[in-house]
């Protein structure tokens, strides 16, 4: 696999941007293998994903960021991350007792679709350490009281094995504890939750059940970032399916088991590829 460099940005609207920047890529040698951009003519901002090959690049990987942001960032008033193809995301995944996500994201990684490490799975319950077994992935656990009494120690405790296993973001896979606001804050828009309803409609608990009493013809699954305001963070990734009057709230349960499976491991893919953008409570998905 070749090494390249990703560079994700977004900064007002102006002339002259995508030609400054590809210059500056291919001034140093360096081979552009996918440029992507929009422009929300609403609110005038710029977005772009550039990736280009490192092979003959004259600037050293360490001192990219640095030339980035003294040539650009002030000047156009640009914020922007910048990531090496050949860093493979660290990936701590969250369960309770709910298996189908968590075997979903195992399957995916264990067949090699996706360019990830999976360092540990976190769960306040023992349920699915079997899983974690045949996967040969370290299983922790840490019972939250029911009157929450031990949670902020429970969530330090994670943390520091977070900080410990070098994890860059953090799925929720059907994980049912609210997250805090101090992990939220230690990694902001890298934890990815799914809610099984099509969000905005239906936040909370038992989204099937509410679903089945309002008598919708579809149903949906939600993958989106977490932040302070539940069920509220930035989307990812929607999808739906059709139900009717024949279904029961335990068969769109079933339905939207295999939605979320599969909406959560599209978002997954997203953020591995490193093909998202947020800004406000919006995502820019690139192809």
């Amino acid at each position: 696999m070749k090494s390249t460099a990703i560079l994700l940005l977004h900064c007002p609207d102006q002339q002259g941007i995508i030609s400054e920047v590809t210059k500056f890529i291919t001034d140093n040698k360096g081979n552009i293998v996918y440029l992507d951009q929009y422009v929300d003519r609403q609110d005038g901002v710029f977005f772009m994903r550039i990736e280009w090959d490192l092979a003959d690049f004259l600037i050293p990987r360490e001192k990219i960021h640095e030339y980035i942001t003294t040539l650009y960032a002030q000047r156009y008033d640009m914020t922007f991350n910048l990531y090496f193809n050949d860093v493979r995301p660290r990936m701590a995944i969250f369960v309770s007792k709910m298996s189908h996500c968590l075997y979903d994201l195992l399957a995916r990684y264990k067949a090699g679709e996706w360019e990830v490490d999976i360092p540990c799975i976190i769960s306040n319950h023992e349920d699915l350490r079997y899983i974690a077994d045949q996967f040969d992935i370290p299983y922790y656990v840490w019972p939250i009281d029911k009157d929450h009494s031990n949670k902020d120690a429970v969530e330090a405790a994670e943390m520091e094995l977070l900080r410990e296993k070098r994890v860059t973001f953090i799925v929720l896979a059907r994980y049912m504890q609210i997250i805090t606001e101090n992990m939220i804050n230690a990694y902001p828009h890298h934890i990815i939750n799914i809610h099984h309803s099509f969000l905005p409609a239906f936040i909370g608990a038992k989204p099937y059940h509410q679903a089945y009493k309002r008598g919708v013809k579809i149903i949906g699954a939600t993958s989106h970032y977490v932040t302070t305001d539940l069920d509220a963070g930035p989307i990812i990734e929607q999808d739906v399916v059709r139900i009717s009057h024949k279904d029961t709230p335990e068969s769109l349960v079933l339905k939207g088991r295999d939605l979320e499976k599969i909406v959560l491991s599209r978002a997954v893919t997203k953020h591995i590829q490193r093909k998202i953008l947020t800004y406000r409570n919006k995502t820019i998905i690139f192809s």
